[in-house]
């Protein structure tokens, strides 16, 4: 209630003339605890210990917290940090006005994030934001104290990320390596002794015999892959087996004979403190090897593989080949089907060759209806084709033999026999009913 002078009424007399005064409504506020990620910040209160401190100090000056809010993410990097997006749009519905939270990094340490703080309070929607030791409202002297924390914290993150980067450059520059040790080596732990590694006892010589079985026994990685896991029940530091991919990594890494590149395809190539495993001679055999490997892979397709599945554990077929030298000085090559494997890995499907798998296919095609042919109306335009050559290129007087199943049925055996790779593969592609391989036996599914 306020006083004042009535102009209306006779001089000296005085009348109370009552006015209403609105009172703002109290701010709302979330609690925001975020904990970075950054190594540098390890020291920094954890989120249980933010929260405590900051509800104490609302219980203590009276202030309303509607909703807590948890983040355990950096906030260099402009909207990505998923809490942080869902406090600003409850701030926009109304859900709160306020934030209190520790310090003013904790909001933001970008440009981005701490512009869209700055203009909900620019459009009135955020009130007030309260920090353990300050308090920043929709007043210009507030909002420019807020931001420049707000980019000092910024400025902080850009030196330290230049700090790091001339850190490493210096390193590698001696030889240390700037990472975590490839397997084979272990890191120092001393901190006088920071980014040296030393040989792995356990694992080192393993490393060593892969390059030499692939450079001298001519292993694949497949092979190398089968002997870690079967022969020697090999595991890396984290006690997990070797993956192919993690094989063709370590059989194309330069560290092992003692040179590195940083950072990866740079460029830069340093000649590191550590001991090498091989010598360079040995990692370029390895290399070579699997070069040609890869080769031999890309140029080479087996007909049959992929079309039936193991009678035993349901996995697909698949083939390998073996050489054997003759006495005449050439090699003979030998395809073998069998199971995958990939269900079970100790599957007891039978190997069978190429010649006797073939051989069950033509008894197949004796029992099979030729309409289960799906590629039927390509045969027989097909052997239309070769009776017009017959007659018109080669002169044959013989009569057209009729379109009938006998023909088919035959074509199809001289695809299997003699076709292509492509069109062994198209004409059982196109059976249908499912093939069935168990000991050396091919059986048909309808």
């Amino acid at each position: 209630m306020t006083f004042g002078a009535n102009h209306g009424v006779a001089t000296g007399q005085q009348v109370a003339v009552r006015t209403e005064v609105t009172l703002a409504a109290p701010a709302k506020y979330c609690l925001y605890a975020r904990k970075s990620t950054e190594n540098e910040e390890r020291q920094v209160l954890s989120i249980d210990s933010q929260i405590k401190e900051m509800l104490q100090l609302a219980e203590k000056e009276g202030l309303s917290v509607t909703d807590i809010k948890r983040e355990s993410h950096s906030a260099k990097e402009t909207g990505q940090r998923p809490i942080f997006n869902e406090l600003i749009d409850d701030l926009k519905l109304g859900k709160f006005n306020g934030i209190l939270t520790w310090a003013p990094d904790r909001i933001s340490r970008n440009a981005g994030d701490l512009g869209k703080v700055v203009d909900l309070m620019d459009s009135g929607v955020l009130k007030e934001i309260r920090t353990y030791g300050q308090k920043f409202s929709n007043n210009p002297n507030e909002k420019f104290l807020l931001m420049i924390l707000g980019s000092q914290a910024k400025l902080e993150n850009d030196n330290r990320g230049i700090n790091v980067k001339r850190g490493l450059r210096t390193r590698v520059e001696m030889g240390l390596w700037p990472g975590v040790a490839p397997l084979g080596y272990l890191n120092q732990k001393l901190m006088d002794k920071k980014c040296q590694i030393i040989v792995d006892p356990l694992r080192a010589p393993t490393i060593k015999k892969m390059f030499e079985k692939v450079a001298y026994e001519h292993y694949s990685g497949r092979k190398i892959y089968n002997w870690l896991r079967h022969e020697l029940n090999f595991y890396t530091r984290g006690n997990k087996p070797l993956t192919l991919s993690g094989i063709y990594r370590i059989l194309d890494n330069p560290f092992y004979y003692g040179v590195f590149e940083h950072p990866k395809a740079s460029g830069n190539w340093y000649t590191g403190k550590h001991e090498p495993l091989i010598n360079q001679e040995l990692f370029e055999k390895a290399k070579a090897q699997l070069k040609r490997d890869q080769i031999v892979r890309e140029n080479r397709e087996f007909a049959f593989t992929k079309l039936f599945t193991c009678g035993y554990c349901g996995s697909g077929i698949s083939a390998g080949e073996k050489y054997k030298q003759l006495k005449d000085g050439t090699h003979a090559r030998y395809i073998y089907y069998g199971c995958s494997r990939a269900r079970d890995r100790n599957c007891k499907n039978k190997y069978i060759r190429e010649e006797e798998l073939i051989t069950e296919l033509l008894k197949i095609l004796d029992k099979v209806n030729i309409n289960e042919l799906g590629m039927r109306q390509k045969l027989e335009d097909e052997i239309a084709r070769f009776n017009i050559f017959q007659r018109s290129v080669l002169g044959s007087t013989d009569k057209v033999k009729n379109r009938d199943d006998m023909d088919i049925r035959n074509y199809a055996k001289y695809i299997l026999k003699e076709g292509s790779v492509s069109e062994k593969r198209e004409l059982l592609g196109n059976l249908r009913s499912r093939i069935v391989y168990k000991d050396k036996t091919l059986t048909l599914l309808e």
